[in-house]
């Protein structure tokens, strides 16, 4: 029992260890579209994933509905840039995005966004962590990056191609020591109770 166990934990870290290539181009302005494909085993699996148009826009018609249907408490607003004055948080969030970035092997990527809150204030509190990431990939090599606020409207653009490959396993070991980490921890703590 315990060598079938064994067996297959090695079978399955293997499989995690080979890497996964990702063709794709994708916008958003008020739904997401855009198509994917996706090799395995060095080319041997090939998937060409469905459109994901029709599955935004159903998305945004139901949230439509929902948002007709609630009622939203007066005087209580959510802020979810509470925990980006944490330096420990920002500092978290960073080491994050430079190792992910580095255990991405890139090719021909694109990215543009434009992002905005509505509210001058929180999109300034927003770009104090944006803002450096931003600076920080506009300077790499492998791809054309673009990260924009807007201060006046709520907005969300996003423009993006390229071919990117991972390898799983790697991946895995990155977002797991994120999520294990105090200070994300206490963030997460701090926009909860911002919101209360």
């Amino acid at each position: 029992m315990l060598t079938g166990v064994m067996v297959f934990l090695l079978v399955f870290i293997a499989l995690l260890a080979i890497p996964v290539t990702l063709t794709y181009q994708l916008s958003w302005r008020c739904a997401l579209e855009g198509n994917m494909t996706l090799q395995w085993l060095f080319g041997l699996v090939r998937i060409q994933l469905p459109s994901i148009e029709a599955k935004a826009s159903n998305l945004e018609t139901e949230k439509t509905t929902q948002k007709k249907h609630e009622k939203r408490p007066s005087g209580k607003k959510s802020n979810p840039v509470a925990a980006i004055r944490q330096k420990s948080f920002r500092q978290r969030v960073y080491k994050f995005v430079r190792d992910f970035w580095h255990a991405i092997h890139k090719q021909n990527l694109k990215l543009r966004i434009r992002i905005g809150l509505g509210d001058p204030a929180e999109t300034g509190q927003l770009w104090a962590i944006v803002g450096p990431v931003s600076g920080m990939l506009a300077t790499v090599k492998e791809a054309s990056i673009e990260i924009e606020p807007e201060f006046i409207e709520p907005v969300f653009e996003l423009d993006s191609s390229g071919s990117i490959r991972v390898i799983p396993l790697q991946l895995l070991y990155l977002t797991i020591g994120l999520f294990l980490s105090p200070s994300i921890w206490q963030g997460i703590t701090r926009m909860r109770k911002a919101a209360t």
